[in-house]
């Protein structure tokens, strides 16, 4: 029986480099120099693009390894996205020049273009099959599951399948569940004897494609894969196995036909499904679950107990959506420019932008982690200022532009960019400082998570006997995490989300603001009026000059408090590298703490790592208050508090019935 044994290594666009180099240390380099020492133990490797060319620029080594045994033909290299995205979410034409940049990459760095191509979290729609067709792939890696939901049986699984859209064929291999819970999970020697029984039975493959991180990277694995000799023991046993013989894809490929015809389903593999429910429907999933486990049924009933498909973060995270969208405006404005007009040249910060991880979230994912949020929007930042040299925008848009079916503004100038939705809070979303590349509405609100009913649950391990845990088995806790940690957002995280206090104490939001003016000549500029039970209050939010300016004409409310939240990401979030500055030039203290002041006109937030600051003047004296705004998320290393954005609230007091006030947020560096 042939070991089709593969394996996919990926760091997001923007990821740390410590985080990569500690990646390579536990990880990349081990692994490869290991299987460096056994020329017979063919196997195939998938690298995003970004990756390669982060390890061709500071791991030469690494790479080294690659050329050597890819030369020998040992190792087979994949294909796939350059940057990684999730092809069913992005046009055909992005499809294909995404694709063709990764091939381009493989044949500069090893002289090579693959056959095979790896499908980012295995997320399938039969829409990619065209483009993955017209760039020279003839099969991809899908999980098992796949299959058993368009109702192949089991027993099927040991080889590929032909599929077709619109007329252009592509083969896909089933990789095996049974593998990839076993691998590196188990004993060596119970995995190769599981092997073996494969083989008895007589399937003609076994087919493993997963993350490389979990041979070392993950928590427990280094120490066991490589300290106590479980990738050497299991190499060993499948080179000595009579019954075994370890093979590229492509080798398979080439000597044994698909052994049918399947159309396979809208979905990814079955922790991704239950990822994308929405907390109710996830713990209605995981109850079903359990339920067909504890009766016995579950391996049979798995394919028709299905989830979500990976869309449905779009739909769950209007964060996420906002960026994919946003994203799409971009890549059609690229699309649109003519010849000669650079396009060639903007197309990777385009790429960049779409890269996958800032976009979801599960136990993988980056949707909680602002730098790598903050990156997707630094390389959208960079291909929109460009883009605008070429062919500039009108100051102010209208239009759905994140496909909800309400509408949004966009007022831009040739510094500034602000979104505001039509939601009744008057807010700015988005404020994009092109000369920063940053979005300072990059923010991310407290919302239910259906993981967040484990929260105080002790450390588990549910290891096959003898072996270690699966991230997917395991729960931890990095921080302290108290019940206020966990609770829900009423409102958006935005800029300048307003409320009233009267003077008896009592506090409401005010989300009832309706346009009434807009101006798009000159300074852009949008109007709004809330009512109030007492009085009237118009908003205006205006760019002039590279500063968004906000002020307020309040009737009929002498007495009240007007407050202002202000949600601000910084990168440097609770790091030694954000604090506040005074009018006096003093640092009270970092964006991880809190703030008070009861009378203030001026207050900067400065961040060395934007290397840039953000001032905030009022027009009049205010009150302050500042502290961190955490969220909790669940990742291969447990539960974790993780910072998105400085919330800054100023509180005037309106001490006349016809009372004006203005404040201004000026980026800089």
């Amino acid at each position: 029986m042939r070991l089709l044994f593969g394996v996919h290594a990926h760091q997001p666009v923007g990821n740390f480099p410590a985080v990569i180099d500690e990646a390579v240390a536990l990880s990349y380099r081990p692994f490869l120099s290991t299987l460096a020492d056994y020329p017979e133990f063919r196997f195939s490797l998938h690298l995003s693009g970004w990756l390669l060319g982060d390890l061709c620029e500071r791991h030469a080594d690494v790479v080294g390894l690659i050329v050597e045994m890819s030369g020998r033909g040992q190792l087979e290299l994949f294909g796939a996205g350059d940057c990684e995205p999730v092809l069913a979410a992005i046009p055909e034409r992005d499809r294909i020049t995404q694709l063709e940049a990764m091939n381009e990459r493989l044949q500069r760095c090893f002289g090579v273009r693959p056959a095979g191509a790896w499908l980012t979290e295995r997320v399938w729609e039969s829409g990619v099959v065209p483009a993955l067709v017209r760039t020279g792939t003839r099969y991809v890696v899908v999980d098992d599951y796949h299959f058993l939901c368009a109702g192949v049986p089991a027993g099927h699984l040991d080889r590929h399948f032909a599929t077709e859209e619109g007329g252009a064929r592509l083969d896909v291999f089933p990789i095996a569940e049974a593998l990839r819970y076993r691998l590196p999970f188990a004993p060596a020697a119970d995995a190769v004897a599981f092997l073996e029984s494969l083989a008895r039975e007589g399937q003609a493959a076994a087919i493993h494609f997963d993350d490389l991180e979990k041979f070392g990277v993950w928590p427990e694995t280094h120490e066991w894969v490589y300290q106590r000799g479980w990738l050497r023991q299991f190499v060993e046993a499948v080179l000595a196995s009579p019954l075994l013989r370890a093979e590229t894809f492509a080798a398979f490929h080439a000597e044994q036909p698909p052994r049918g015809l399947v159309y396979l389903p809208s979905t990814s593999y079955l922790e991704m499904n239950a990822w994308t429910l929405p907390p109710a429907a996830a713990h209605r999933f995981a109850e079903l679950q359990r339920h067909e486990r504890d009766a016995g049924r579950f391996e049979v009933n798995k394919p028709f107990v299905r989830g979500g498909i990976w869309r449905n973060f779009l739909s769950r995270y209007p964060e996420s959506n906002w960026l994919h969208k946003r994203s799409l405006q971009a890549s059609a404005r690229l699309a649109a420019l003519p010849p000669g007009a650079r396009a060639d040249e903007l197309r990777p910060l385009l790429h960049r932008a779409q890269s996958n991880d800032a976009y979801w979230h599960g136990l993988f994912g980056g949707l909680y982690l602002p730098h790598l949020r903050r990156e997707t929007w630094r390389n959208l930042c960079a291909l929109e200022a460009q883009l605008d040299r070429i062919d500039p925008r009108p100051p102010l848009q209208r239009a759905d532009f994140d496909l909800d079916g309400r509408d949004e503004w966009l007022l831009c100038e040739p510094r500034l960019q602000a979104a505001v939705r039509d939601d009744g809070l008057a807010a700015v979303h988005e404020l994009l400082a092109y000369p920063l590349l940053h979005n300072f509405g990059d923010t991310l609100a407290r919302r239910e998570e259906a993981y967040h009913a484990r929260v105080g649950a002790q450390a588990q391990s549910n290891a096959t006997s003898g072996g270690i845990a699966s991230a997917h088995d395991r729960t931890a806790t990095k921080h302290e995490i108290l019940p206020a940690d966990l609770e829900p957002d009423a409102l958006p995280r935005a800029i300048g989300v307003d409320r009233i206090a009267a003077p008896d104490g009592g506090c409401a939001a005010l989300d009832g603001y309706r346009i009434c003016a807009q101006q798009g000549d000159g300074a852009p500029a949008l109007e709004f009026e809330a009512g109030h039970r007492e009085g009237t209050i118009r908003k205006r939010l205006m760019l002039v000059d590279g500063r968004l300016r906000i002020e307020w004409q309040c009737r009929g409310l002498a007495g009240h408090r007007l407050t202002t939240q202000l949600n601000l990401a910084m990168p440097s979030c609770d790091g030694f590298g954000g604090r506040y500055l005074l009018a006096d030039g003093s640092i009270p203290c970092g964006f991880g703490q809190q703030l008070a002041l009861e009378q203030a006109v001026r207050l900067t937030l400065d961040d060395r790592t934007l290397d840039g600051w953000l001032r905030l003047e009022a027009s009049e004296a205010c009150a302050v208050r500042a502290a961190p705004l955490h969220t909790v998320s669940l990742s291969e290393g447990g539960f974790e508090k993780i910072m998105q954005a400085a919330v800054v609230e100023l509180g005037f007091e309106l001490r006349a019935d016809h009372a004006s006030l203005a404040l201004e947020l000026i980026p800089g560096r």
